[in-house]
């Protein structure tokens, strides 16, 4: 396939693409940034754990529930309206959240913010196709995509430095600067990036080729799926089973986030000149070899065997959201891009939730104890394989998925 001649970005561009991605970096912050202060709020309300928990819980839960709904609302709307609303709404609570008297007031501001995300969330990825040239989306959606792994890696690092030094009030000031920009950069979009167009009907009949949706939804839920592996076993085999302390664990486990982020903008480059389907299947071979070899690897490998596989694993993750999102969005009804980013974003989520749950039923069944926490190395080590020969037949699940929906609509 020959490589595809880039068009030059307008500066008009550059301008609705740098308040997509100050959009898309603020809700991934929004949903990191909090964690790291659930022991200090702890403390602050006297709530226990299960209490504060839901500070976390009560954002990821509003985020999954409206996405959605946020992305018809985009479609009916007005696209950048609808977006503008939610960077707002986001402001609005996290103000009210860093001023919360009781947990109770703060949970609900989180609730709230929760909602703005959405909105965020649903409407970044619709509105792509309309900021930039065609011939740039590729490399629109691999910057979208590295802004959200820095966010994603930024939030408990940034979230640690404010707590220590500010107080858990500062972790919910800090996201208003950037809202802030936010909206003023997304404010200069054109009205018509983005204008409402008259919906069919209020059915979810979003794309001409529905296999292509439903294969590229499947795909993004798998892939998330997998990606929680890293997330959920990653921290019990360093420790466990490589006896690393909790700064070489962080260094560790920042690597992925950072692997995503640098790959994510030449992932982008490459859907635009290779085409969206073969950067895919390289992603998904990418990720079933790293996680094949975070199965079989020893641990007389030490942590080199864990993070070069690793890098391995979240570099073909980066290529497989760009390329997939592209492709999704590619074959979407202008008038239906809303519902369908939305339909994406709620597929990785409900890939987060099922990943954490499964993937840490699967390390505890093969590691054969209760308690990873004072268990052997051995026995760590023996759920760690189990749980990423898990991912790798995941990530292979997902390869034939793409296949099937290819043919489907071909």
């Amino acid at each position: 396939m020959p490589t595809t001649t880039l068009a030059p970005v307008a500066s008009h561009s550059r301008f609705a693409l740098a308040g997509l991605a100050t959009a898309m970096l603020l809700s991934a912050l929004g949903a990191g940034i909090a964690n790291v202060g659930l022991p200090a709020l702890a403390h602050a309300f006297g709530a226990p754990f299960q209490q504060v928990q839901w500070v976390v819980l009560a954002y990821l839960l509003a985020v999954t529930a409206l996405v959605l709904p946020a992305g018809w609302l985009g479609d009916r709307w007005g696209r950048r309206s609808v977006l503008l609303g939610g960077i707002a709404l986001f402001g609005v609570a996290s103000g009210f959240g860093a001023l919360a008297p009781s947990l109770g007031w703060l949970v609900a501001a989180r609730a709230t913010q929760g909602a703005g995300a959405a909105g965020l969330m649903a409407l970044t990825l619709a509105l792509v196709a309309q900021a930039v040239p065609r011939t740039r989306v590729g490399s629109a959606m691999g910057l979208l995509g590295t802004v959200s792994a820095l966010g994603t890696a930024m939030g408990p690092a940034l979230g640690g430095v404010l707590l220590a030094v500010f107080g858990w009030r500062a972790l919910f000031w800090a996201p208003l600067p950037l809202a802030a920009v936010a909206l003023v950069l997304v404010g200069r979009l054109p009205v018509e990036c983005g204008a409402a167009v008259p919906a069919r009907s209020a059915s979810l009949g979003l794309l001409r080729g529905a296999s292509g949706l439903a294969g590229g939804l499947a795909v993004s839920l798998l892939v998330s799926c997998v990606v929680m592996a890293t997330l959920v076993v990653g921290p019990f085999h360093l420790a466990g089973a490589l006896g690393l302390d909790a700064a070489r664990i962080g260094v560790a486990m920042a690597c992925g986030p950072l692997v995503a982020a640098l790959v994510g903008l030449p992932a982008g480059r490459l859907v635009d000149q290779w085409g969206a389907g073969r950067v895919l299947r390289a992603g998904l071979a990418a990720m079933a070899a790293g996680c094949a070899v975070l199965a079989l690897a020893p641990l007389a490998w030490g942590v080199l065997g864990y993070v070069l596989p690793l890098v391995l694993m979240t570099a073909g993750y980066a290529l497989v959201q760009a390329a997939n999102n592209t492709a999704v969005l590619a074959g979407a009804a202008a008038e239906r891009r809303g519902q369908v980013s939305g339909l994406l974003g709620l597929s990785r989520n409900l890939g987060l939730v099922a990943g954490a749950s499964l993937m840490g039923a699967v390390f505890l069944l093969g590691s054969g104890v209760a308690d990873p926490a004072v268990a052997s190395p051995q026995a760590v080590a023996a759920g760690t394989r189990a749980a990423f020969a898990l991912a790798t037949l995941l990530a292979l699940a997902a390869g034939f998925v793409n296949r099937a929906a290819r043919t489907g609509t071909a």
